[in-house]
């Protein structure tokens, strides 16, 4: 067993001020890929993944220094079985790995814990503090991109002895004094670190989300992820991770009002709704021509709209609109808003704030003259490359060919390996310059070559076509996988050809029809290969064609 090493990669994608960078995705930590940052911020490694739980009395008056000893039967150790997908073999799972992390007892009977702890998780288990018995639990809902779950348990009597957490209502102020509960590496028994509130910010998490953060400095290590931060007697966040490299006690919680936040965002089926935000490409005002070229006064301050999520005529944003103001709140020349009178964030943190049924208020200056303008917000940063968000990768066999399709997470892996991007680059591969396009159509979607030719006569002669993004089949365009696969069902030449989208090298292949299906089942059984696709897939490529 070992403890949950902060989390998985997650590419970063850049919020509303600028597109996501691949290069910037990966940090590993302990021996694990790092969580999503801020574009603007180092990477963050996510934290690890224990917790656990014992009997408590009524919480007793606490300082903000010495929290009720009550706490610490609020707080469970999470143990999970997970199976990560293998982006090259879409046909399989990874080797189970044995993790564990922490947990916090909240309201209505369920344990919160970050959502890297349970990812791909085919068994959960809690254990209450001071607890010898461990219990089954199932994930209840989950947002990978806050990293955030919720747990419940098959038998719930494990709450009638142990209290729900209560959150603070506000934000913590800085330098107030922190606890933090969990079960990090090295013991078994819980454990509690000392520190301070050190930063609040509104920063980058996971994919395309971005939300408020906070930095302290009290010791995180793996283990710690999903254990609640004290303040007094009152939870103020969730460890989720540290940050990297030779940096130490640099640690981050996710606060509470983010977890109300996600909390609101359950539908009665305990689906997770997503979290509102813009996705516009802005800059800032500071620069002095800039300001004379727009004609501003000295009082006019802003965020510059550089490119607008959409060119439609109806978009309230257009090129060189300067937003002064979300909602009555002044932005400044460089984005950032006034919380108080110690804190200032960037002010998409305003938008989770203001917005009334998915528009948000903004106050532009365009061509001198002032406007208001309600600007709908997205629930993800729309883009060729898609997020996997918890889900198995889709595949598609057919012959020695495997089909799947680009994700974030396909290229985070490429990054691991040098040669594997450098490959990349130098066949000006798609999955590389169309990182952060929307799509061009609805529905576009970059289908990869996921793995090499399986050894079969059919493909003799051809070169390795793995990483390389399909474009044609028998010259027509292809705009994603499942489009590919009806591709494929309707061709009715003798042959079949595919054309990939490469700058530099790479082949056209050529196969013959009717023995691509005998080929396919051979392929199957040497290999040992349950499915030749992945359930959608198959009920596409068994549909009668039109």
């Amino acid at each position: 067993m070992k403890s949950c090493p902060f989390g998985r990669s997650n590419l970063l994608h850049r919020g509303a001020v600028g597109i996501f960078s691949i290069f910037l995705a990966i940090n590993f930590a302990i021996g694990a890929a790092a969580p999503a940052t801020s574009p603007l911020e180092p990477p963050v490694t996510l934290a690890p993944r224990p917790g656990a739980s014992a009997p408590p009395a009524a919480p007793a008056p606490a300082s903000a220094e010495t929290p009720s000893p009550a706490i610490e039967n609020s707080v469970v150790k999470v143990f999970s079985t997970v199976r990560d997908p293998d982006p090259y073999k879409p046909w399989t799972k990874r080797e189970p790995a044995e993790i564990s992390g922490s947990g916090a007892i909240i309201s209505g009977n369920r344990i919160l814990t970050n959502a890297h702890m349970v990812l791909y998780a085919s068994q959960v288990q809690v254990q209450a503090n001071q607890a010898g018995d461990r219990v089954s639990a199932r994930v209840e809902a989950m947002a990978p991109g806050i990293d955030l779950a919720i747990l419940k348990l098959d038998d719930e009597s494990l709450f009638a002895s142990r209290p729900a957490l209560r959150f603070k209502k506000d934000l913590p102020g800085s330098k107030d004094a922190v606890m933090v509960y969990g079960y990090p590496t090295g013991g078994a028994s819980l454990s509690i670190t000392k520190g301070i509130i050190s930063r609040i910010e509104f920063a980058g998490y996971n994919m395309s989300v971005h939300g408020l953060r906070i930095q302290i400095d009290a010791a995180i290590n793996p283990g710690n992820s999903g254990g609640p931060a004290v303040v007094g007697d009152e939870m103020v966040g969730l460890a989720f991770s540290r940050l990297g490299g030779g940096t130490q006690n640099i640690g981050y919680i996710i606060p509470c009002e983010e977890i109300e936040l996600f909390l609101k965002s359950l539908d009665a089926s305990g689906n997770y709704q997503g979290k509102l935000a813009m996705y516009d490409d802005l800059q800032t005002l500071e620069n002095p021509a800039l300001r004379k070229l727009l004609h501003l006064d000295a009082e006019a301050k802003g965020m510059v709209v550089h490119r607008p999520i959409s060119s439609d005529a109806s978009y309230p944003l257009k090129e060189w609109d300067v937003i002064a103001k979300i909602g009555d709140v002044p932005i400044d020349d460089q984005g950032m808003v006034s919380i108080n009178a110690n804190l200032r964030v960037h002010f998409g943190y305003e938008v989770q704030k203001v917005a009334v049924q998915d528009k948000v208020p903004l106050t532009v200056i365009r061509g001198g003259k002032t406007m208001k303008v309600d600007l709908p917000l997205l629930k993800e940063r729309p883009s060729v490359i898609t997020e996997s968000e918890g889900k198995y990768p889709p595949y598609f066999i057919y012959g020695p060919l495997v089909l799947s399709e680009a994700t974030s997470q396909f290229i985070a892996q490429l990054t691991r390996a040098g040669s594997g991007m450098v490959k990349l680059i130098l066949e000006g591969s798609p999955l590389l310059t169309r990182l952060g396009d929307k799509p061009a159509f609805e529905g576009e979607r970059l289908t990869v070559v996921s793995s090499p030719f399986f050894p079969h006569k059919l493909d003799k002669g051809y070169g390795n076509p793995a990483m390389q993004v399909l474009k044609t089949i028998n010259g027509q365009k292809v705009k994603n996988l499942a489009h590919a696969v009806t591709l494929l069902r309707d061709a009715k030449d003798e042959f079949v050809t595919f054309a990939f989208d490469v700058r530099l090298g790479g082949e056209t292949v050529v196969f013959p029809r009717a023995e691509m299906v005998t080929a396919t089942d051979e392929i199957l059984t040497d290999n040992g290969i349950r499915d030749q696709g992945s359930p959608e897939l198959m009920a596409i490529w068994k549909k009668t064609a039109k």
